[in-house]
C-alpha cells in the first residue's frame, strides 16, 4: 500500500499539466498595481478556481477604503475545505504585480515556457503560490486522507500597495481567523522573518520668484537638497547596524521618488520627495521614525524660511521568529529538504511582505512557495520574470505534505 505522501506526490505529478495550465492563463490577465485596478483579475480567477469544483467567496473591499490606499478595485478570494475538526490553516498569495518596465525579451504577459521556465510578470513573485496553494488541496482532497481541520486560501490584491486592504482587511472584518499561515515564498528556504518598512513623504514649501530675481523668493528645491545631503550622510551609519538572522543584513534607506518645480525660469515653490526605510527585525519602528524626522528637522533648520511637513505614508512591520511559528517552519524544512533533495533552512530576507499582517494577529507565520534560489535568479520585479516549472510542481508537494501533516497525518505516513 502506497503511503499518503507517495499519493500526493503521484496526484501532484498527474494533474502538472492542468496547474501549469491555471498559472499560464493568471499570468496572462493584467493585473498592475499601480494603476491598482485589481477586481478584474480577482472575477477571472475566481470563475477557474469555480471551474475545479471549489466554492470562491468574494469580498470586494468598499470602493472609499480601495480609494484611500491608492487602487481603483480590489476584491479578495477566500477558498475553504473543510477536513474535520481540527486547526484552520491559511494560505495567502497575491495576485498584484508591479507595471512590467522596459527591458523585456519575452511578452510580459505571454507565458512563454522556454527550457523549462515560465515567463511573465508576477509568474514567480507570487501568481505561481495561486497555483502552489491551490494544487496542494486538491491533491490532500484527492488522496482520500482522513485529515482534521480547514485549509483556507487567501487570494488578495494589495500587497503592492501595503496589504492593508488584503489580508488585513480580511483580518480586520473577521473573515478568517486561522490558526497557522503561510505565505507566498520561493523553494529553498523557509522565511521566518524579514524587515519592516517605513515609507515618510517630505514636503518643502519655499516661495515662488522670477529666475531674475531669485533672492526675492525661497528656493525650496536648495533647502530640499539640504535636507536630503544630510539624509544621505546619516545613511552611510546603517552599515553598522547588522541584524543578528541570517540573511537580514543592515537596515538600508532609498529615496526613490522627487516631484516639484514650475518651470525652468522660476524659482521652485515646492518639492516632495518620498523615501523608503527598511527596517530590520531588532529595530523599534516608533524610534526608527522618530531618528529620521530628527535628521529632516535638524537639516531644514538650516533653511528657516521654508516649510518642511513630513507625512507617514507606510508603515510595515517587521516579521519575527516566535515560539508559535517554531512548529511551522520545522515542518516545512523537513517536507522541503525531502523533495528538494538538499537540506533546507529557516532564513530571513531584506523585503517585507504580507505575512506580517497574520502575525501582528497573533497567527504563526512563515512563507514559503514556488520560487527559484532567490529574488534575483526570478527576475523578481524586472524585465523577464520567470519560474522554473520544475520547481512549482516540488514546492506543491512540500506544501501537501506540510498540510497533510498539519491537518493530523503522521509525518512519515
Amino acid at each position: 500500500m502506497s503511503t499518503l505522501a507517495e499519493r500526493l506526490t503521484d496526484i501532484i505529478d498527474h494533474e502538472r499539466d492542468r496547474q501549469v495550465g491555471f498559472l499560464a492563463a493568471i499570468v496572462r490577465m493584467p493585473s498592475d498595481n499601480p494603476a491598482g485596478d485589481c477586481a478584474p483579475h480577482a472575477e477571472a480567477t475566481a470563475r477557474l478556481i469555480e471551474a475545479l469544483g471549489f466554492t470562491v467567496e468574494r469580498h470586494a473591499v468598499p470602493e472609499e477604503l480601495v480609494r484611500a490606499n491608492g487602487m481603483v478595485s480590489a476584491t479578495n478570494l477566500i477558498v475553504r475545505h473543510r477536513f474535520g475538526d481540527g486547526p484552520v490553516v491559511a494560505l495567502n498569495a497575491h495576485g498584484d504585480v508591479v507595471p512590467p518596465g522596459e527591458g523585456w525579451t519575452h511578452d510580459p504577459y505571454g507565458a512563454e515556457i522556454v527550457d523549462g521556465w515560465m515567463y511573465g510578470r508576477g509568474v514567480a513573485v507570487s501568481k505561481s503560490d495561486f497555483a502552489t496553494y491551490l494544487w496542494a488541496l486538491i491533491a490532500l482532497k484527492e488522496s482520500g486522507a482522513a485529515l482534521g481541520g480547514t485549509v483556507e486560501l487567501h487570494f488578495t490584491y494589495d500587497e503592492e500597495a501595503g496589504g492593508e486592504i488584503g489580508p488585513g482587511w480580511l483580518l480586520r472584518e473577521g473573515l478568517s481567523r486561522p490558526d497557522y499561515a503561510l505565505s507566498a515564498g520561493f523553494s529553498y528556504g523557509v522565511v521566518n522573518a524579514h524587515n519592516g518598512c517605513l515609507h515618510l513623504e517630505v514636503e518643502v514649501n519655499g516661495r515662488s520668484a522670477h529666475a531674475a530675481k531669485p533672492f526675492t523668493g525661497i528656493d525650496a528645491l536648495e533647502a530640499a537638497n539640504h535636507v536630503l545631503s544630510a539624509l544621505y550622510s546619516w545613511r552611510k551609519g546603517l552599515a553598522a547596524r547588522i541584524s543578528a538572522i541570517a540573511g537580514i543584513g543592515s537596515p538600508q534607506m532609498t529615496v526613490g521618488l522627487i516631484r516639484g518645480g514650475i518651470n525652468t525660469n522660476v524659482v521652485p515653490d515646492r518639492i516632495t520627495f518620498r523615501l523608503d526605510r527598511r527596517m530590520i527585525p531588532e529595530e523599534n519602528p516608533v524610534e526608527v521614525e522618530a531618528e529620521l524626522r530628527a535628521v529632516i528637522a535638524a537639516a531644514a533648520q538650516e533653511f528657516p524660511e521654508a516649510r518642511v511637513e513630513v507625512r507617514r505614508i507606510l508603515l510595515a512591520t517587521p516579521l519575527t521568529p516566535t515560539p508559535a511559528s517554531e512548529r511551522l517552519s520545522e515542518t516545512l524544512c523537513r517536507h522541503a529538504s525531502a523533495v528538494m533533495g538538499e537540506t533546507v533552512k529557516a532564513v530571513g530576507v531584506p523585503l517585507y511582505t504580507d505575512a506580517r499582517l497574520y502575525a501582528a494577529a497573533g497567527v504563526p507565520t512563515v512563507l514559503y512557495g514556488a520560487g527559484p534560489r532567490s529574488i534575483e535568479e526570478a527576475n523578481a520585479h524586472r524585465a523577464d520574470e520567470r519560474l522554473p516549472l520544475a520547481d512549482l510542481t516540488r514546492a506543491t508537494k512540500v506544501v501537501a505534505r506540510t498540510l497533510a501533516e498539519l491537518l493530523g497525518a503522521a509525518p512519515d505516513a
